[in-house]
């Protein structure tokens, strides 16, 4: 029972017309398969749209709530893989790009301490286009926010495309604002990707010229930037004629599309398709940032274009079939009721769904009225057509000669690391090879674990003595630090006066060319040589006592020796070098 005070219900107040003839849209009921390709990623963060710039002015985030009111009306939500609500954009993350200082003033100032805080708004150009409003910090992490994790999911593989509808604000710069613009989201997104991407080519499509990116990248030839725009020298933001190339390794990496006003569909996608699809030729990117500024539509309330949804979502279409991993942005447009439909009507676009002309019922209905409740309501033929055949064909040919300087696509091998990923690669567990390499140790890649034989180790059976692990010589007496002599003569090197090298050569001249002696000399420099000869047979009889008690006399003679050697490290007598003995084990 309805009370005499509710002459009306909900269901019958405004936001739902009465579309008579008009007939309206039933969404998509059909859920995508999970593995199907191309992976596509939307991410709307929550409550976005609900920032106000000020009153009169043209920008309206309310723009993104229309948007996404339209994109699940249509039941788009279904055709897309995943939906999230991004974390904000954390002050570590946003400089990565812009100034400390700038960044912390966005994070201090609000519309009540303004005025106490007036040379910092001048210095930071925080002023008539870029005003200052309630939670404008917040704003901006949140859209900064979305674009980066955008950009990760790319990186990751996680996705094929990510749709971020809220990003895409091109004119900010490094340390002010500028254009609407307060932080360039598009900037920290390219240098997410520049991690894992070793090129990024960057498409404005907006009416103004992406000059903030253009800066920003100026000096990179990892980075390309395509800007499509108005340009007569006084339009803001004054930059972005035809000649403008780029700068150091950068030179040839900047191109721009410079247009008159009124450009219609069939001239704007004769030379974009033109541009692009030679700029993918010779630059070949390994992912692409598209900014999709609706502002280039006709009828706009700050445009002088004649441009259709359709011819815009055409330009995202063809960038969207060179396969290469898409990061989609918005940008400007400032009549929302089309920049909403627009962008809805590319989200079906790069989800690959069929969506009809009818418009699906929103609680937003109103704002839809005068067109009817169409997705593409006619916005062309309002400006006269400026661009001449003539005209169009000299910026295409300017363009192609200067990517003839291009050579094929950079090398990425000398480039500079990315900020903050110098950290990443400090904090990451390195292996002792990767470590002794930095030090500059050059023993990376050298060290195994395996086991490993001497090129003079030879196994002559099971009677070979020495394949057990120590000789029986080596188990009386302690190993002299001595290294086997390079040379075969008997010449000792180093300290020539030594005991040790005068105890050596009287083994040596006892017996030469006996193999036991050869033996014995080699043990007092803590080897066993092998022979590579047949081994001798052993003596029998009295022949094999006289051999006995020379072994006995020798191991006695090694035996002083080594009591020497200890007496002169107790006396603090300088040691015997590696060097200080010559073995013959010839």
């Amino acid at each position: 029972m309805v009370r005499s005070a509710q002459s009306t219900t909900f269901s019958a107040s405004a936001y739902f017309d009465d579309r008579g003839p008009h007939g309206t849209a039933q969404p998509i009921t059909e859920y995508v398969h999970p593995h199907s390709r191309p992976i596509v990623s939307y991410f709307f963060p929550k409550g976005v749209g609900e920032y106000h710039y000020g009153e009169r002015h043209p920008m309206k985030p309310h723009r993104l709530t229309l948007t996404n009111a339209l994109v699940m009306g249509y039941g788009l939500d279904k055709q897309i893989h995943h939906i999230y609500n991004p974390r904000p954009a954390t002050q570590a993350e946003l400089e990565m790009y812009h100034d400390h200082d700038y960044v912390d003033f966005l994070s201090r100032v609000t519309p009540g301490n303004q005025n106490d805080m007036r040379h910092l708004i001048d210095t930071f150009n925080c002023v008539e286009d870029c005003p200052i409003f309630s939670d404008m910090y917040d704003f901006c992490r949140m859209y900064a926010g979305a674009s980066l994790a955008g950009a990760r999911k790319l990186c990751a593989g996680a996705c094929d495309t990510a749709i971020n509808w809220s990003g895409g604000l091109h004119h900010a710069k490094r340390g002010e604002a500028s254009g609407f613009c307060y932080v360039n989201d598009i900037v920290l997104a390219i240098l997410e990707l520049l991690r894992y991407h070793p090129r990024v080519l960057y498409i404005d499509i907006d009416i103004h010229h992406g000059d903030g990116v253009e800066l920003a990248f100026y000096h990179s030839n990892r980075v390309m930037t395509v800007s499509f725009h108005k340009y007569t020298g006084e339009f803001f933001p004054g930059t972005g004629k035809l000649d403008d190339n780029g700068a150091n390794l950068g030179k040839h990496f900047c191109l721009n599309v410079p247009l008159q006003d009124g450009v219609d569909d069939e001239m704007y996608l004769t030379v974009f398709k033109t541009v692009i699809e030679d700029t993918v030729a010779s630059f070949r990117p390994t992912s692409i940032v598209l900014q999709c500024g609706a502002d280039s539509l006709g009828c706009d309330r700050l445009g002088a274009f004649n441009l259709s949804i359709a011819a815009h979502g055409e330009c995202v279409n063809f960038v969207r079939k060179f396969n290469v991993p898409l990061l989609v942005l918005g940008g400007g447009g400032y009549t929302i009721k089309n920049v909403s439909r627009c962008w809805t009507y590319e989200t079906a676009v790069l989800v690959g769904a069929e969506i009809p002309d009818e418009l699906p019922a929103t609680v937003y209905d109103p704002f839809f009225r005068d067109s009817e409740w169409k997705l593409h309501p006619p916005l062309t033929g309002h400006v006269e057509n400026q661009n001449s055949a003539a005209s169009l064909q000299k910026i295409t040919i300017g363009i192609r000669s200067k990517l003839r300087y291009l050579q094929g696509a950079p090398s990425v091998a000398m480039q500079e690391i990315p900020p903050d990923l110098e950290g990443l690669l400090a904090d990451e567990e390195k292996t002792v090879e990767e470590q002794d390499e930095e030090m500059g140790t050059a023993m990376a890649g050298e060290r195994r674990s395996d086991r490993t034989t001497a090129r003079n180790e030879y196994f002559d059976g099971e009677n070979d003595v020495d394949a057990e692990p120590c000789s029986a010589v080596s188990t009386t007496t302690r190993r002299v630090p001595a290294r086997r002599a390079r040379g075969m003569g008997r010449r000792a090197r180093g300290r020539t006066r030594s005991r040790a090298a005068a105890a050596a050569r009287e083994v040596d001249g006892d017996e030469d060319g006996d193999e036991n002696g050869a033996v014995a000399s080699a043990s007092a420099s803590g080897r066993v040589a092998k022979s590579r000869t047949r081994r001798p047979r052993k003596p029998r009889g009295r022949a094999a006592d006289k051999e006995k008690e020379k072994d006995k006399e020798k191991e006695k003679e090694l035996t002083d020796l080594d009591l020497d050697l200890a007496a002169e490290a107790e006396s603090g007598q300088e040691p015997m070098t590696p060097m200080d003995l010559d073995v013959d084990v010839s």
